[in-house]
């Protein structure tokens, strides 16, 4: 074989589509491997519960306190498939999380990315490690991503294709993507308030029976919330008052700030986890707005006009005596530049609603993160494809930390995740025939004991004396550690570490020695266990 053969080959069996099925299948691999590694986060309980319950019971209503009801029906539907367990619970998430790369291939198909820069979009979304943990979770985040990204891949195709068909699928995804959580109206704030700038400077041009594909889609959307959130007509209540509750539910949270954090909040998991996109980004950003008109963009002659013409091309505004240049039918003359302006306004905008509002929990960067990613890709040159490439060593390496170590890390990705030492606890209500719980941060449990399971659980008001404790001869007594007692008689006292958290404030001076340490000490809720003089498990 001659070596000048080698190139050819390697780029016939690795081909832009199976490097494209290869990063999505190590990203379901990833994503999928050891899925149940970790105990179930507070909020991945209550909402496998919830699942559980719908199965079991047929009961479910809206409650916005708990966000959108997709997620509850489609886990219990996997409930009923392969069985009530960790692992099945966060299949979903996982898929969807792994799905967002196979949506990128429409994108190169209709020019608005090169090949290059979607592989490299696709290598980032496999092994991000925000992207990869909270894929692995069981909250409603991973969801609304993936139909935002479904939403936005179906409506350029409709642009392009002019099919009503696409703005269908683009309608199914914004009513899925509502009835995930309530943050999908800024996502859809964001994408209509930039269609109407993209309008009004000519850059998209609207197919001729768009108005009334736009009644239809607008019917598709509304009948698929309809459908969620009556409980397929079980609670048609909750369509008259349901979208009230949760505008005043959320409006509470932001004025509360019951998990506040500073405005750089998500700036700072940004730079934590995902360095590299941020560089790239910010450097693709810094090459769009530097770059000088080209002809055919309706600039001709700008180059010697000075830096108004930078900025009315950076902003896509053109000349009035000039058009674009071979449109395609959307009218986009640069899909590419036009997705990039596109995609940093949307990165800018979410990074500042995510900085305004009040409740900052980690699993909102993902909204921030995904338009990011796609600025990052920007004009991906062969030295910013190499700074693509070996950036893969860093964030594997942060995925490795914060989404496979089986212990508790202090990390501000997460929010009071339960601790390991919750297994040793169940270790002993499994040996036990009588538990006390007597205090309010009892979850998981009501998860890990359900059913018959629970059946051996009293959860008692957290004033019960010791007296009336000891008189009911239980094997097993549980305290928050706050609220407990120094000791019971006939009893060994044991604490256990509940749920933890990152503590900002105890890093502020230490941010740079944090940063390569990793090291500190997290905010913890801990639990005093009780156990019976008699108890099986002290005689091991």
């Amino acid at each position: 074989m001659k070596a000048a053969d080698i190139p050819s080959m390697v780029r016939t069996h690795l081909s832009f589509e199976r490097l494209l099925l290869l990063l999505f299948l190590a990203a379901l691999v990833v994503r999928l491997y050891h899925l149940d590694l970790k105990l179930f986060h507070h909020d991945e309980a209550v909402h496998a519960w919830f699942s559980y319950r719908l199965l079991t019971q047929g009961t479910y209503t809206y409650n916005p306190v708990y966000h959108g009801p997709l997620l509850y029906y489609t886990t219990a539907a996997m409930f009923a498939i392969f069985g009530a367990t960790d692992l099945v619970a966060r299949v979903v998430p996982a898929v969807l999380g792994a799905l967002l790369i196979p949506l990128l291939s429409p994108l190169t198909r209709l020019g608005y990315l090169s090949s290059r820069q979607t592989l490299a979009a696709a290598l980032f979304i496999a092994v991000s490690p925000e992207m990869i943990y909270f894929s692995r979770f069981l909250r409603n985040d991973i969801f609304v991503a993936f139909f935002t990204l479904l939403l936005l891949v179906a409506l350029l195709l409709y642009l392009d294709r002019e099919k009503p068909g696409y703005l269908m699928v683009a309608a199914a995804a914004a009513g899925l993507g509502m009835s995930s959580k309530e943050n999908m109206p800024i996502i859809l704030l964001i994408f209509g308030a930039y269609g109407m700038y993209a309008l009004s400077r000519g850059a998209i041009r609207l197919p001729a029976q768009w108005r009334r594909d736009s009644i239809a889609a607008a019917l598709v959307t509304l009948g698929i919330m309809a459908l969620f959130y009556s409980s397929f007509g079980q609670h048609p209540e909750v369509l008259v008052d349901g979208w009230l509750r949760a505008i005043e539910h959320w409006t509470a949270m932001h004025q509360q700030e019951r998990l506040g954090g500073p405005p750089y909040f998500y700036l700072m998991l940004l730079l934590l986890y995902e360095l590299p996109i941020v560089l790239l980004a910010v450097f693709a950003t810094a090459q769009f707005l530097a770059e000088k008109p080209r002809r055919g963009q309706g600039y001709e002659g700008a180059e010697g006009k000075g830096w108004t013409a930078r900025l009315r091309h950076a902003l896509g505004i053109q000349a009035g005596d000039t058009g674009p240049a071979e449109e395609g039918i959307s009218g986009i003359a640069d899909k590419n530049r036009e997705l990039t302006r596109f995609c940093i306004v949307w990165t800018v905008a979410s990074l500042a609603v995510y900085a305004y509002l009040g409740e900052k929990v980690p699993w909102l960067v993902l909204h921030q993160l995904l338009p990011l990613i796609f600025v990052a890709v920007y004009r991906m040159t062969d030295r910013k494809t190499v700074v693509a490439v070996l950036s893969v060593v860093f964030l594997a390496g942060m995925t490795w930390h914060v989404a496979f170590t089986p212990a508790d890390i202090h990390e501000p990705i997460v929010q009071v995740q339960n601790s390991e030492d919750m297994r040793e606890v169940m270790a002993l209500i499994d040996a036990s025939d009588r538990v006390a719980v007597i205090t309010d941060h009892y979850w998981p449990l009501p998860w890990y004991y359900r059913g018959d399971a629970g059946e051996t659980i009293s959860y008692l008001s957290k004033n019960r004396t010791i007296d009336y404790l000891t008189s009911h001869n239980y094997d097993l007594i549980i305290a928050h550690d706050a609220a407990s007692f120094a000791s019971i008689p006939g009893y060994q006292k044991r604490t256990y570490v509940h749920s933890y958290w990152f503590s900002t404030n105890a890093q502020r001076d230490r941010a740079l020695e944090y940063y390569i340490a990793r090291d500190g000490e997290p905010g913890t809720l801990n639990w005093d266990v009780f156990i019976d003089a008699a108890h099986p498990a002290l005689g091991s």
